[in-house]
C-alpha cells in the first residue's frame, strides 16, 4: 500500500497488525500474519522470560518478514522480557498497560520501534511526549483489557488523529474490510485486529474457547473489573460471579482474591468455559467460521480495497 505511514513504518505490505493477545497469539500465529503480508505480534503477557525466547526464536525460523512483540507494561518481569527483546535484535514493539515513556527511549536507543496502545486522548498526549513512533487507538468495543472511559472506536479515532501527528491505528471493533475502512475515513493508516484471529488455525487459544466465540451473539460481552483492570469479557459463571460482586459492593481487594491466579489462562488457553476469564471483543458476533490466519487478513484486506473503490462510485 503506497503513501501510508503504518507500512513503511514496519515495512509491511498490508497495514494489518495482529493484535498481540494472552495465550492467543504465539510464534504460529505471528509468523502466519507476517507471512501474509500484515504485521505479526507475539503476546508476551502470558510467557515466562523462556518461553517469550523460545517464541521468538520458532517465529524467525517461520518467517522472514518483519514481527514484533506486544509487552503489558504491568507484566511482572518486564526487565527480563525487554532484555531478550533487545538481545534477540526484535524491531519492532507494541507496549500496553502502563506509562509509555517508562521504557520507550530505552527500546528506542536499541533500534527498536515503538508503539503505545491507549484508550483515551489523554494518554496519546503522553505518547507524542515520549517520542513513540506511532499508536494504537484502542476503543471500548475491543475484547481484552480496556479504558475505565468506555470511549467507541467511532469516536475516539478521529479526536486522537486531530490532536497529535503520530501515525494511528485503529482497534476494537474491527473483524472486517469494511469497519477498516470506516477506520481509514477517520484517519486511521492501519488497523489493530484481535478477535478475528482469535478465532484462526494458528491462534493458541483453546478449540473451546476458539467455539464459545464462534457462539457468541451480541450482547454476550461486557465490560467489567472497572475497580481493577477493565477488561471485556465473554458472560459466563465467572462473569456472573463478578458481577454480582461488584453489585454488593465488593471491595477492590475482595475482587482480587475472586480473580485469584491464572483465570485468564484457565479460559482461553485450557478451556474451562465456567470458571476461565474469556477476553473477548463485541465484534465477536460477527466471526462465525474459524479460518487460517493468511485467509481471514487477505479477506479483510481485498474487502478494504472494494469497498473504497465501491465509495469512489458513488455520486453524492
Amino acid at each position: 500500500m503506497k503513501n501510508n505511514r503504518i507500512t513503511s513504518l514496519f515495512q509491511i505490505d498490508k497495514p494489518i497488525i495482529q493484535a498481540g493477545m494472552i495465550w492467543c497469539s504465539g510464534w504460529e500465529l505471528a509468523s502466519a500474519v507476517s507471512n501474509a503480508g500484515g504485521l505479526g505480534l507475539i503476546g508476551s503477557g502470558s510467557m515466562y522470560p523462556e518461553v517469550l525466547k523460545d517464541h521468538i526464536k520458532k517465529c524467525k525460523a517461520a518467517t522472514k518478514k518483519p514481527f514484533g512483540v506486544n509487552i503489558p507494561l504491568l507484566y511482572p518481569n518486564i526487565e527480563e522480557h525487554m532484555k531478550i527483546i533487545v538481545d534477540e535484535g526484535i524491531k519492532i514493539v507494541f507496549t500496553s498497560a502502563g506509562n509509555p515513556k517508562t521504557w520507550t527511549e530505552y527500546l528506542k536507543k536499541n533500534g527498536i520501534t515503538v508503539v503505545h496502545v491507549v484508550s483515551a486522548l489523554k494518554f496519546a498526549l503522553k505518547c507524542s511526549e515520549a517520542g513513540v513512533d506511532a499508536v494504537v487507538a484502542e476503543g471500548f468495543e475491543a475484547g481484552g483489557h480496556n479504558g475505565r472511559e468506555e470511549t467507541t472506536t467511532l469516536v475516539l479515532i478521529p479526536e486522537i488523529v486531530k490532536s497529535i501527528k503520530l501515525p494511528v491505528i485503529a482497534a476494537g471493533g474491527i473483524a472486517s474490510g469494511k469497519q477498516m475502512a470506516a477506520a481509514f475515513a477517520l484517519g486511521a493508516e492501519g488497523v489493530q485486529i484481535g478477535s478475528r484471529f482469535v478465532a484462526s488455525y494458528e491462534s493458541s487459544a483453546h478449540q473451546y474457547f476458539k467455539n464459545a466465540v464462534l457462539a457468541s451473539n451480541e450482547g454476550d460481552t461486557q465490560l467489567t473489573l472497572k475497580q481493577l483492570t477493565p477488561v471485556r469479557l465473554i458472560k459466563n459463571k465467572f462473569y456472573r460471579q463478578v458481577e454480582e460482586a461488584e453489585k454488593r459492593g465488593a471491595t477492590k481487594e475482595e475482587l482480587i482474591q475472586l480473580l485469584g491466579r491464572s483465570r485468564a489462562k484457565k479460559g482461553m488457553f485450557e478451556g474451562d468455559l465456567e470458571e476461565g476469564e474469556l477476553e473477548i471483543g463485541q465484534v465477536s458476533a460477527y466471526i462465525k467460521e474459524i479460518k487460517p490466519a493468511e485467509e481471514i487478513l487477505n479477506e479483510i484486506y481485498a474487502e478494504f480495497v472494494e469497498t473504497l473503490q465501491y465509495l469512489k462510485q458513488i455520486t453524492y
